[in-house]
Parts: C-alpha cells; structure tokens; sequence
C-alpha cells in the first residue's frame, strides 16, 4: 500500500470539492472580485475553495498546518460578499457524497475560520500543506486555465500532490472529449491523471515526451507578462533551436500539461530582483513533474527549497523539463541570462 495513500484519497476528494464549486462560480457568471494588497485579484471562488479545502483538512487531520494563499479579513467586513462564499461552500459539499470521508463547512463563521487556519508560515516543520484554492486567478476570470492545488510536504520535501485543472481538455487532441482533469502525484510512485468526472480508482499514469533534441521541443509559459519574462524566454527557444510556437497558459495547468507530454519545457524567469515565488505556486506541479519523469530547477540548477517559509525565497525562476533535456534548457538559460 502506497504510504501516502490516504492523505491522496482525502486531498483528491477534496480538491474536487472545491473544484465543483469554481464550476459554480463558473457558471453563474458572477465572478466578484476584490484586490488584495498586491493588487491581484481574489474571487468568491478563491475564498470558498479554500474554505471547503481547509476543512476537510481539519476534518481528518485536524493537527496539520497549512500554508494557503488567502486570509478571511476582506469578508469579516463585507456581509453580502461572505453570505455569498458561505452559500457556494454549501451547494459544493450537497454535490458529493464525501461527507463521512472529509466533512463539510458547518457554518459561515466555520468558513472563516478555515480560510485563516491557512495562515501557517511553514518553513521546516514536521509535516504541513501548501494550498493554492484557485491558482491562476486571472484565467479564472477570463475562462483560461486555473488549477485547484494541494500538496503535502514532509520534512520540507514535497511528497504528495493533486492539481484539478476545471477547464483543461481530457484529452488534448480532441476538442469534443470535454474539460475537467485532475492529476495526482506520490513521491516515488508516479504521476497520474484521470477526468474530474471519473472515480478515484480509474487514474491512469502519464509521463512526459521522451525527446532527445530540445529542438523538438515546445514551451509551455505564463499568459501574463508580469509573471514571466517572455522576452528572455524567447531567446532561450531560438538559443535551443525551436521553432514551435509558445502555449500560454495559466497557472499549475503548465506544469500538469508537461507532466502528459501536451508540451515539454516549462520556463518561468522573474521579471523583479525581488520577487519570491510562493511555495503554493509549485509545490504539487514540483513532484508531479518529476514523477513524471522530469526536473524542476530554480534558473541557476538548483532544486526548490520548501524549508524556507511561504515563499521560494533561495531560489530564483523555474525550469522544468524531461530529465534528458534539462541540462541542455539550463545551459541555454545560463547563456541567455548572461547575455542579458
């Protein structure tokens, strides 16, 4: 039996839940919005998510910190905005039928409560989450790509993860075989993927493309340029000889997209000397690409280190690809950067 089998079967309920309930939100078109002090915008989505996450977590293991995105300060003074989130949370959990596995929020105050139990400041503890509820919160507004993710880091080791990605084709050469695919990772045991509709038991194993040449290759990088340098990132692709277009994309759907061979190298080179990328951003696509059969590498080659509070505060940029071509995207990277 898997070692981390039961933390998967409650983190894959879970975030199917939540999933459910940006479908929702989705669908009713009412995507209100605020702004936090960063300016990013957060949705009705973004606070339930996290609140129906969060309380499963409780539910079952009631000890365990977690490093989650949002805090509940906005709607403890907005009245109309928290009743909204509370009643999403409510139709979300009357979808399944999970409640004897992880509960379900008790009450609007139990939503704020949750919310803010994901006020954890991590760094090298036991055992804690990272919790991003709607990664890609601008796709999300706009009907892009945004991932529901979770992972569970051990010892400052990422050692578990899901990603449900709503709006990412089942299958990616059929534009008729519907949306919605979650995708789960063991450290040791392999990367998995099966659609949100299917049950837990019928995932399948993906990897990534086996390729040889990176010429071959294709990119996979942020639709935002505050994200992301697109400028460099296009000298590393003519550096390397490709010549595929660029798929933009929001969101841990990047890394889940490498993760089953849609595409191959997934770059992302900060844009500010100062910007710390948040460990919930990477924690589970971290692990589902490496079991998958790749690497992930801050941009000067050294791995992601999850010891250091809620951000990636040792490491600068990401670089994620198959593990043959790694080194060869790195030295294009190294050679970009110097040039710079």
């Amino acid at each position: 039996m898997s070692l981390y089998a039961h933390e998967r079967r409650i983190a894959e309920l879970a975030v199917e839940r939540a999933c459910k309930l940006t479908s929702i939100v989705s669908d009713s078109q009412q995507k209100d919005s605020v702004s936090k002090s960063d300016h990013s915008p957060v949705t009705v989505a973004d606070f339930g998510a996290q609140a129906v996450i969060i309380g499963a977590l409780q539910t079952v293991f009631p000890e365990d910190p977690v490093v989650g995105e949002e805090e509940s300060s906005i709607l403890r003074k907005d009245d109309g905005l928290r009743e909204h989130v509370w009643r999403l949370v409510q139709e979300a959990s009357g979808f399944d039928n999970y409640q004897t596995e992880i509960g379900q929020v008790e009450s609007e105050k139990k939503v704020l409560d949750y919310i803010d139990w994901g006020r954890s400041e991590g760094g090298k503890v036991k055992r804690m989450w990272a919790l991003d509820p709607v990664d890609g919160t601008k796709g999300f507004l706009r009907g892009g790509q945004f991932a529901v993710c979770l992972a569970l880091i051990v010892d400052s080791k990422v050692v578990m993860g899901v990603i449900g990605c709503p709006n990412l084709l089942v299958d990616p050469a059929d534009e008729s075989s519907g949306n919605g695919m979650i995708f789960s990772a063991v450290i040791g045991e392999g990367a998995f993927s099966r659609p949100l509709a299917s049950p837990i038991d019928s995932a399948m194993p993906i990897s990534m493309r086996s390729l040889t040449d990176p010429s071959a290759a294709s990119f996979c990088e942020s639709v935002e340029a505050g994200h992301s340098s697109h400028g460099q990132q296009a000298k590393i692709a003519q550096s390397l000889g490709i010549t595929k277009p660029s798929v933009r994309m929001d969101s841990q759907a990047k890394y889940a997209s490498i993760a089953r061979g849609d595409g191959d190298i997934y770059l992302r080179l900060p844009v500010s000397a100062t910007y710390e990328e948040k460990i919930w951003d990477h924690a589970s696509g971290n692990l589902l690409v490496a079991e998958a059969g790749g690497i992930v590498t801050d941009m000067y080659g050294n791995p992601l280190d999850f010891s250091q509070g809620r951000t990636l505060k040792k490491n600068k940029g990401i670089v994620a690809a198959s593990k043959v071509i790694q080194p060869k995207v790195l030295e294009a990277v190294q050679k970009v950067l110097h040039e710079s």
